[in-house]
């Protein structure tokens, strides 16, 4: 009787953690850049371009890129240009050497923004200007920091879903199992 018991409780939690399956959210990944992350470049690029695993979303304002110098300023020349996978933006000539930031938001083939950076450095410093903040206004919600929200539900609603469905699942078995019969 015990081993009948047990052995609902297994398949009632196996049917709880296979019905609480779903899709995985496929956010996009970036599998290329140029420059790439952490090079070291003698002169600065003049695009920046992002090819990702799959097909980004376009549209007015849902991807943004952003080129911060070593002071934080921005030198991005215009809006980022989708096609496919690849998001590309144009750069204005850099200035000072040092380390510069590459943060982009882009939304993903799943419909939920994917928001991340890469670094490269400026070994010799151009004579390039920033943009100015009028000109950049112009075309940009540059995303200033990095950060990595991936959208969806949060993990601690699928674990908590599935101690709940596993929880039932026990009550369940151990009032189906009825009373034990005298051997």
């Amino acid at each position: 009787m015990i081993r009948r018991r047990i052995t609902a409780v297994a398949v009632l939690a196996g049917l709880a953690f296979a019905g609480s399956a779903t899709p995985a959210l496929a956010h996009n990944s970036l599998v290329d850049s140029n420059p790439k992350d952490a090079a070291t470049l003698d002169a600065g690029p003049q695009t920046v371009q992002l090819t990702f695993d799959q097909p980004v979303q376009d549209g007015e304002g849902a991807n943004t890129l952003a080129v911060l110098g070593p002071q934080g300023d921005h030198w991005e020349s215009g809006p980022p240009q989708v096609s496919g996978n690849v998001v590309t933006a144009p750069v204005r000539p850099l200035g000072p050497a040092g380390t510069y930031q590459v943060n982009y938001r882009i939304l993903s083939a799943d419909g939920h923004p994917v928001s991340a950076g890469l670094k490269f450095t400026l070994s010799k410093a151009g004579n390039g200007t920033p943009t100015p903040p009028d000109e950049l206004a112009k075309f940009s919600s540059a995303p200033a920091q990095s950060s990595d929200s991936g959208g969806g539900i949060p993990t601690w609603v699928w674990i908590v879903g599935a101690v709940l469905l596993l929880g039932v699942g026990i009550v369940f078995a151990m009032r189906m199992g009825g009373k034990e019969e005298d051997a």
